[in-house]
């Protein structure tokens, strides 16, 4: 690995390109396939911008969803394989991408301390060196990800099913294994057995030459869910390269919380873990081949990476060490970075200026997860703005997250007009005190549309936009973004992450461990306050496990601070005090 970090997703549309701006470095980055539209338009705007030919796939062709994600993905490793052409071509000047390469690689990186001991040779053997490091030049991978909730069925022009195979979950599948890509598809929003089993009809993800061809990569929030998900998959002959470990709620896009399980802890389970976890899996992974007449001569590779609100280098130095983990993910911090992500000038701007109480997590979502939302967004103010209209809703015409038949016998989607003008009307008839109309009548129209809102800012910045096609922009950075406040350049951030500058020299942030507990207990607060008028024994029980799950985490930190490796007693002595207040607030919780 020529990095130890990673840029995740971030939303449908803000990194769909990112490996054009990044894989020529050696950085690996991931691309949404949720929207074969966004993926068919960009594919035309890159192909023209390299000067490669178009030929559109129109989305009345048949298996076009799949096609178009194709087209798209291949057009991304074109391009890519010929930005890499172009470096190793080039000379070490100071101005070269090539030298460029070299100066972004972490001082840990082998290619790097070759690399510097060369620029100490004498001029005949630095040049050889140098020739030799040149053919070294890798791109970073060109990854994939799939919500596996993400998944309607599709009908054809003559409003058929058009059956499994072609529903949006597998029809993205498709449209990954059939390209050209030699990278991972990450599995995100956990468990689709139609998903899975789809995946074992796929021979790319299984030995060729003893290696897949592609990889697979689960995100998850916790061991248990890694557990299940990779022996269901390894039953079926399908090895997990990679589990990606991502906070619960300290992240960006949609949040899936933990019973109170916080990352610490979680990352010890793996630790300690890991090594039975790859021998059970091995075992039933050998198995599966040999079922299928396939075998494979050695143990492939697998991997622990996390991500998730981490902010400092030594924060990510620390977890890679403690943990014994093989990269980290940093995602929001480069929205802030124009040249890696596609942020439009209003939104950047309102992010730099963001504060604390800007970000916050919502229930927006259509999926009907936790959704991190960012109140200056112009999407959340036209919601704002219909609703004042009295038409609140957004016109549905993407149809991805449609998935309610409460009033229809088609699925329809929460945040459009339709269901929101049914619900609101049901609200009225249903002679609820006033308090818990009010609640469940801005419950309903919290919603807001991601289909359109999170590719919007895409096609602003790239001067993309179709005539009346909407502006609004729907953003999800994790809380972890309030704490940067600057428009960054890439070499800016990654010198960050490696410890060479400190963009938050002069900013007060908690520890990443203490920013994630305090999230977790304003989620228990809300979650309790709005349950405690007609509490249940389930949920009684439920916040009890909650609670002794954050006590625990909290124990576990109490443990933990001499192996941060602080700086100063004082940073050991505020770390302690913010502990002893969260435990503090959490045991009156917990005598509510």
């Amino acid at each position: 690995m020529t990095h130890t970090f990673h840029i995740p997703v971030l939303g449908l549309g803000y990194s769909i390109d990112t490996p054009l701006k990044v894989a020529k470095y050696g950085i690996s980055s991931v691309v949404s396939i949720v929207d074969d539209e966004l993926t068919e338009r960009m594919r035309k705007f890159h192909a023209e911008q390299n000067h490669i030919p178009y030929i559109p796939i129109s989305i009345k062709e048949e298996d076009s969803r799949a096609k178009r994600i194709t087209a798209y993905l291949n057009l991304l490793q074109q391009v890519v394989n010929n930005q890499i052409a172009d470096i190793k071509a080039q000379d070490f000047r100071a101005d070269s991408e090539l030298t460029k390469y070299f100066q972004l690689l972490p001082e840990t990186a082998a290619l790097k301390k070759r690399y510097q001991e060369a620029l100490l040779l004498p001029d005949t053997e630095r040049e050889a060196l140098l020739e030799v490091l040149k053919t070294q030049v890798t791109a970073g991978s060109i990854d994939v990800n799939i919500m596996s909730k993400v998944d309607k069925n599709n009908v054809n022009s003559q409003n058929e099913p058009l059956g499994d195979d072609y529903s949006d979950a597998l029809a993205a599948m498709r449209g990954f294994t059939d390209s050209n890509l030699e990278a991972s598809i990450i599995i995100s929003a956990g468990l689709n057995p139609r998903l899975f089993a789809y995946m074992e009809r796929c021979p790319a993800f299984f030995p060729q030459d003893g290696v897949p061809v592609k990889k697979i990569i689960l995100k998850v929030s916790d061991y248990r869910s890694a557990y299940i998900q990779a022996k269901m998959l390894a039953k079926r002959g399908l090895w997990i390269a990679e589990f990606r470990v991502e906070s619960g709620l300290n992240c960006g896009g949609h949040a899936f919380a933990t019973d109170g399980f916080l990352m610490g802890p979680i990352l010890e389970e793996f630790k300690q873990k890991r090594s039975a976890l790859a021998e059970e899996l091995w075992s039933i992974y050998t198995q599966a081949l040999e079922s299928k007449g396939l075998t494979t001569a050695t143990r492939p590779i697998q991997q622990i990476t996390v991500q998730g609100g981490i902010g400092t280098a030594e924060e990510h130095d620390f977890l890679l060490k403690h943990y014994q983990l093989d990269a980290a993910g940093w995602g929001s911090p480069f929205l802030l970075v124009p040249e890696a992500t596609n942020v439009d000038e209003q939104t950047l701007d309102a992010l730099i200026t963001a504060e604390e109480k800007d970000f916050y997590l919502s229930n927006s979502s259509p999926l009907g997860v936790l959704f991190n939302n960012f109140s200056k967004s112009s999407a959340e103010t036209l919601r704002l703005e219909r609703i004042a209209k009295g038409r609140p809703g957004s016109p549905c015409k993407k149809k991805f997250l449609v998935s309610n038949t409460e009033f229809t016998s088609e699925p329809i989607c929460t945040a459009s007009r339709k269901y929101q003008h049914l619900k609101t009307e049901q609200l009225k008839t249903l002679d609820l005190a006033e308090a818990e109309y009010q609640r469940q009548y801005d419950a309903v129209l919290e919603k807001v549309c991601l289909c359109e809102g999170l590719c919007a800012s895409t096609y602003l910045k790239n001067h993309m936009l179709k005539p009346k096609e909407s502006t609004a922009v729907s953003i999800c950075p994790g809380p972890n973004l309030a704490y940067f406040s600057g428009k960054y350049t890439l070499p800016e951030m990654i010198n960050h992450i490696y410890g060479r500058v400190n963009l938050l020299a002069e900013v007060n942030r908690p520890n990443l461990f203490i920013n994630e507990l305090h999230l977790y207990l304003d989620y228990l607060k809300k979650d309790m306050a709005l349950h405690m008028d007609n509490l249940n024994d389930k949920k009684a029980k439920y916040f009890n496990k909650f609670s002794q799950q954050l006590q625990e985490g909290i124990n576990y930190y109490k443990n933990l601070v001499p192996e941060l490796k602080l700086q100063t007693q004082q940073a050991v002595q505020e770390i302690q005090q913010q502990l002893a207040q969260a435990e503090l607030a959490l045991s009156k919780l917990a005598t509510r």
